[in-house]
């Protein structure tokens, strides 16, 4: 029978040790904590372990709270500015229309509680929230949120829309004007020229076009993207990302009957076993029985040092190298 379910991937180790034949001598938790090790290693090596995945996630302004809804007196893109903390902030596009908030960016300062903010050019005021006055956004914060289960972010797509540098609706765009001038030469040619100009091309990308340079760490589960965000970004902007997302054992059950999982699992149960018994190396019970742990412990270690270098030769993708 397939194993579905965690407590089904547990009673499939327990069985190959022994159990009930033989008392394995290992607590609930123990067993457990050697599951998570098994589908930790199993999301870190194994090559169904991971998804390739796209990360989207809207941008958020930070938040000037107020006490009254004023919100629509204040224009759009105009600077306001706090009376006691003299902190100042760009009014964005996106504020909500009778609410009690402003949405701003190019934040300078902090603002406090309970201060007037006055704006440049509508001359409209706000009284600030006397708890949390002043709440950081992405924009401020130059970071957006990853969840834990990405392992990887590969790359980040190109900024702009319609009328970006990428774009090819763009009169500087380089395939907009190979479109325009040079297409009709495929009409007599074959594809390999066409082929051989796209190469090129990309290649120019690569040498010319300035890509937002990222950074990312697992630990922080933080994108920092080399910007100047207040500037590049606007309040409600998507950003994408390309990167690789650990297989949810939960929402896939499969994962629990992998081959490779099950007999890494059962090995480091048996190791945990050993250790346990360990200390009672040597005792002799009743009926002339010798315990002993260290047979057990040993035993395992060489199956888990099998079983990890199976796992580099058959199921870990290969690393991938850069030659140019």
């Amino acid at each position: 029978m397939a194993n579905a379910s965690r407590q089904q991937l547990i009673d499939y180790c327990m069985r190959r040790l022994g159990f009930p034949v033989i008392e394995i001598n290992v607590d609930e938790d123990q067993v457990s904590d050697r599951i998570d090790d098994a589908l930790q290693y199993f999301n870190e090596y194994h090559f169904d372990g991971v998804e390739k995945t796209y990360v989207k996630h809207q941008l958020t302004g930070s938040t000037i709270n107020i006490t009254t809804n004023t919100v629509d007196s204040f224009t759009e893109s105009e600077t306001i500015t706090g009376s006691s903390s003299g902190a100042t902030a760009v009014v964005d596009k996106t504020t909500v229309a009778g609410g009690s908030a402003l949405i701003v960016r190019k934040i300078t300062g902090t603002f406090t509680a309970s201060e007037t903010v006055t704006g440049t050019e509508s001359g409209a005021t706000a009284t600030t929230a006397a708890a949390s006055p002043h709440v950081a956004g992405d924009i401020e914060l130059e970071y957006i949120p990853i969840s834990s289960s990405v392992l990887n972010i590969i790359k980040l797509f190109p900024f702009g829309g319609s009328t970006g540098s990428n774009s090819t609706n763009n009169l500087f765009n380089l395939n907009y004007q190979f479109r325009m001038n040079d297409m009709q030469n495929l009409l007599s040619a074959d594809m390999v020229y066409y082929s051989m100009v796209q190469s090129h091309l990309a290649t120019l990308d690569q040498l010319f076009v300035n890509q937002r340079q990222i950074r990312w760490n697992r630990k922080t589960n933080r994108l920092y993207i080399d910007t100047k965000w207040d500037v590049t970004f606007l309040p409600g902007d998507y950003l994408i990302a390309q990167a690789y997302s650990i297989i949810d054992p939960e929402a896939f059950t499969e994962v629990y009957d992998d081959m490779f999982l099950k007999k890494y699992a059962t090995a480091l149960i048996k190791r945990q076993w050993g250790e346990n018994m360990k200390k009672f190396g040597g005792i002799q019970m009743p009926g002339g029985v010798t315990l002993n742990g260290e047979a057990i412990f040993q035993e395992a270690l060489t199956e888990i040092d099998k079983i990890e270098d199976e796992m580099q030769l058959k199921y870990e993708l290969p690393p991938s190298f850069m030659v140019g």
